[in-house]
């Protein structure tokens, strides 16, 4: 089992979509193993295959689904999401917050859809399905995504936008080859062990 350093906003392969997976091998059991190391080193809730410079169709994650009042920790490779209607209106800034490991110490707010169902398969190749509401579905349009090459900070609305861009030069996410490492580098969000956790 391997912890990879987390690539930062900048890195080629976070801004392309990610290859489909077509192996289920061990090859990419290990590498779901990995990712899952990796994740609870993070302090994170979901980690993409793109943020540890993978360009391939896989998310792990593992959270409280506080609307279902259950635990859930798993995987999509290949996923296809369907949300409801994304809100138009302006997103509360404590209530709509995100966070990203990719984006390291930082949070803007932004709508998402409040119910999505998503579909894809595991490491083994058997059918997975979701259909969850509130934060988790935030988790699962954060991960997915990540495999299409999007990042949260890209669907900002104009005044959240411009914060962005303000940080984003300030932070120097702007170029490739930054990483960090989680469990060996300081937690960018100064997580402990009982805080929701970036995605």
């Amino acid at each position: 089992m391997t912890i990879h350093p987390i690539v930062v906003y900048g890195e080629p392969v976070l801004h392309r979509v990610a290859d489909k997976v077509t192996e289920f091998d061990d090859e990419l059991r290990t590498l779901v193993t990995d990712m899952f190391e990796t994740l609870a080193a993070s302090n994170g809730v979901g980690l993409a295959a793109p943020q540890i410079g993978v360009g391939k169709q896989i998310f792990v994650y593992d959270a409280d689904d506080d609307y279902a009042q259950v635990r859930r920790r798993g995987v999509f490779i290949n996923p296809v999401l369907v949300g409801s209607k994304v809100p138009d209106s302006r997103p509360h800034p404590d209530h709509d917050s995100e966070g990203c490991l990719s984006v390291p110490g930082l949070d803007f707010p932004l709508n998402r859809s409040a119910k999505v169902t998503i579909n894809g398969v595991d490491e083994t190749g058997a059918v997975v399905s979701l259909t969850v509401e509130g934060w988790f579905a935030r988790i699962m349009q954060h991960e997915y995504d990540h495999l299409q090459g999007t990042l949260y900070v890209d669907r900002l609305q104009d005044k959240w936008k411009r914060r962005w861009k303000r940080e984003q030069k300030a932070e120097g996410y702007n170029v490739p080859g930054i990483s960090w490492l989680p469990g060996t580098d300081p937690d960018p969000f100064g997580h402990g062990e009982d805080d929701e956790g970036a995605e």
